[in-house]
């Protein structure tokens, strides 16, 4: 399955121009990746409130999940380009962009009435699809984005979902079998995750 994370390269030649001007202002990579979490939350927030009495409210996760996409690469580009990288910096970047996913997706399946289970799992396994990358890195391997269900495939797929949902669509039932079919997807993409990670010819080899 193609997955939209081999979009990102493209994306980020478009947006090249904004982050040099990001830069040239001295806005740094972690004030975006600060900037971002609190607009989550915002939304999330804006989605429990209104959603439910207004569903066109429901248009706006798919606008910002789109603005959420250019934040995350405006802060990983200051921090590669423009030598911004941190330790904090990439604490920040991890732990914003699952606490992100948490604040924006959940309010969505809650309002629209899933599963509860389904809730707790598509949370759950979220949290371990990004960990899941992160844990490349104790085996020396390179930060795994492998799909078929990556932090960009979901916001695409909870974004149509959210589309969907404004025009009263899709019906519970349909969106438990949409929330259960992303679960196996990511179940999948972190066991690529784990696999690609432990076969990478290219990580350095651990001293015993």
């Amino acid at each position: 399955m193609i997955s939209v994370y081999t979009l990102k390269p493209a994306f980020q030649r478009l947006l090249r121009p904004c982050v040099n001007f990001l830069a040239k202002h001295n806005i740094t990579a972690n004030q975006i990746t600060i900037f971002a979490f609190i607009l989550s939350c915002l939304v999330g927030a804006g989605l429990l409130y209104f959603a439910k009495e207004y569903p066109y409210f429901y248009i706006v996760l798919p606008v910002f999940l789109f603005i959420r996409m250019a934040l995350n690469a405006f802060d990983g580009m200051l921090a590669r380009e423009h030598n911004q990288q941190s330790r904090l910096g990439a604490i920040l970047n991890e732990a914003g962009d699952i606490l992100s996913d948490l604040a924006l997706y959940i309010p969505f399946l809650y309002i629209r009435a899933a599963d509860y289970w389904l809730i707790l799992s598509f949370s759950l396994l979220a949290m371990f699809t990004e960990t899941a990358g992160i844990m490349a890195l104790q085996v020396n391997s390179q930060r795994r984005y492998d799909g078929p269900m990556g932090k960009s495939d979901r916001a695409f797929w909870i974004g149509l979902l959210a589309i969907f949902a404004a025009f009263n669509l899709p019906s519970a039932n349909i969106l438990n079998y949409a929330v259960i079919l992303i679960n196996l997807l990511m179940l999948i993409t972190i066991y690529n995750r784990f696999k690609n990670a432990l076969e990478d010819k290219n990580a350095k080899k651990q001293k015993k």
